[in-house]
This record gives C-alpha cells, sequence and structure tokens, in this order.
C-alpha cells in the first residue's frame, strides 16, 4: 500500500501542529509558508517543504488549507503559482480556514471542476490538539472527499464529524462555534477584570472559577494566559474581528438578532484599535483593563 501524500499551506500555530502530526504518523508530508522561520522549523522536524503552493500541492494525495480567511484561500489555489494548477485529478482539497458558507460553496465549485474534490472542514481544538493529532473538525462534502481524505484525518484529528454531502454545512457548524468562542473568550476577561478590580489575585479567580458553574472551556484554556502576562498569540484577536463579522452578517441574512455577538464583537474591535489584533485573543482583557484603571499581571521572567 503506498504511504499517503499530503501538504499543509498554511504554517501557523495550528497548521504547523497538523503537519508535525501528519509526518509523526507516517504520512508523506510537506509545508509551506510565507514565513520562512515556519518552513525551517518544519523542516527540522523532518517534514518536507515547499516555496510556493503549487511546488507543495505537486504530486500529493490530500492538500489542506490552513489560513486566516477566503482571500487567503483563493489565493492558496488560485492565484499565481497556485495549489490547483499542480494537484494530481482526483486529490482532496480541505478547507480548514473559518469562511461564510456561501463562499466555501463556492471555491467547492471551482475546485470540482478542475477534476478534484472538496471537503468542507473547518476545525477546533487549538494549538495543542494540533500538535497531538487530536483536533476537532466540522466536515461536509462528498463521500469521496471523506474517504480521500481520511489518511490525513485519521493523522491530525481525534474527532470527524460528517455534517453532510453538501460543502458549506461544516463552515455553516463552525460559524456557531466562533459565536460561541467569541462570546465565551470575551466574557471570561471581562468576568477577570472585574474580579481584579474589586482587589481579587488572577490565580484565585482562576481556581474558583474552573471548579464552579461559571467555568467554560474558553475560560480555563485563555486566562492561564492573562496570570503568565503572556500574549503571544496562540490565536490572534483579530481572528474573531473576522469571525464575528462573518456571524452577524450570516444572522443579519436570516434575520436572527445576536446582541451578545454584537457586544463581544466591539470588544475585540476595540483591541484592534488599541493596536492588539496581533497579540493572542486574550489581550481583549486589556480593552476593560484600560477603561477600569485595572493593573494586570506582569510576564514572567
Amino acid at each position: 500500500m503506498s504511504v499517503h501524500k499530503t501538504a499543509i499551506i498554511g504554517l501557523g500555530a495550528i497548521g504547523m501542529g497538523m503537519a508535525q502530526s501528519a509526518h509523526v504518523a507516517g504520512l508523506q508530508t510537506v509545508g509551506m509558508d510565507i514565513n520562512p522561520t515556519a518552513m525551517e522549523s518544519l523542516a527540522a522536524s523532518g517534514a518536507g517543504v515547499a516555496e510556493t503552493p503549487a511546488k507543495a500541492a505537486a504530486g500529493v494525495d490530500s492538500l489542506a488549507v490552513v489560513v486566516v480567511n477566503a482571500a487567503q484561500t483563493e489565493t492558496v489555489l488560485f492565484g499565481d503559482n497556485g495549489a490547483a494548477d499542480t494537484l494530481p485529478k482526483g486529490a482532496v482539497v480541505l478547507g480548514c480556514a473559518t469562511v461564510p458558507a456561501d463562499t466555501c460553496r463556492q471555491i467547492a465549485a471551482r475546485v470540482e471542476e478542475r477534476g478534484l474534490h472538496y471537503l468542507d472542514s473547518p476545525i477546533s481544538g487549538g494549538a495543542a490538539k494540533a500538535a497531538s493529532g487530536e483536533l476537532t473538525v466540522m466536515a461536509s462534502g462528498a463521500a469521496v472527499a471523506f474517504d480521500r481524505a481520511k489518511p490525513f484525518l485519521d493523522a491530525t484529528s481525534e474527532t470527524v464529524f460528517d455534517l453532510g454531502r453538501e460543502a458549506g454545512q461544516g463552515s455553516t457548524m463552525k460559524m456557531v462555534n466562533q459565536l460561541l468562542a467569541g462570546v465565551h473568550i470575551a466574557t471570561a476577561m471581562e468576568a477577570v477584570a472585574l474580579g481584579l478590580k474589586a482587589g481579587l489575585n488572577a490565580q484565585s479567580i482562576y481556581d474558583v472559577i474552573t471548579r464552579a458553574a461559571g467555568n467554560s472551556w474558553m475560560f480555563e484554556n485563555r486566562v492561564p494566559r492573562v496570570i503568565a502576562g503572556d500574549y503571544q498569540p496562540k490565536s490572534a484577536a483579530g481572528i474573531f474581528t473576522k469571525d464575528l463579522g462573518i456571524v452577524l452578517s450570516e444572522a443579519e441574512r436570516l434575520g436572527v438578532e445576536l446582541p451578545l455577538a454584537k457586544t463581544a464583537l466591539s470588544r475585540y474591535q476595540a483591541a484592534a484599535d488599541m493596536g492588539l489584533k496581533g497579540e493572542d485573543d486574550a489581550a481583549v482583557i486589556k480593552v476593560y483593563a484600560a477603561a477600569a484603571g485595572i493593573d494586570l499581571p506582569e510576564p514572567v521572567n
């Protein structure tokens, strides 16, 4: 049986973890990113690297596009030196970015016109789950797309939800997830800010809430970054400006009021206005700190 060949375009915190997990699982793996440091890091792990999406895609069975948005996905696939030009007929493209469902369907159609398969496959779990090959994938597409992607999905994910035969259903589920995730992060930072202003210790807040009914996955995952004063981006604050924008645009189209999502988006927009969109999304707490004169924990040296 031949070894499954895969390429990952986009070696950020999650894409890097996926590429490394695929390599460790025995897939013939190549990665590509515009950041040369990321390329060097992947190469040091023993996986292959390529200078362009077209070179990365040549001869592979699966291609995962792990970038930020729809525009980047389209550039990777259809731009100069795009991957779609060199992918072998019958290969599968996994679209992992959070994009509007209609845009996902348009991209899928363009991919399938070229004799390729498309799996709408947004992901969740963060950098740690990516590195351990335990991501959650919200996938939709033709049965053959699932079949062609299975070796890659087995190597990089713990749970794959099959949400239907049409591209766009996975992206719709990811939209729902991002509504919750974005609101939960903003709410967690709001709660910690209130506690700090009232005289509580950040570590104490974390210890109590993670053992109480107010806990959430995002609280448990993000508050330690505040405690450590570490806002190096594992998931950048600017992502939620985009993702909650998608949520609210689709909600408007459907006639659904989302007041909590609107408020959360305003916090991320305020963070961006403070120059924080490139910091970790936990940095939204700095919006509250600036407004209320709160001293946040300093980085541990």
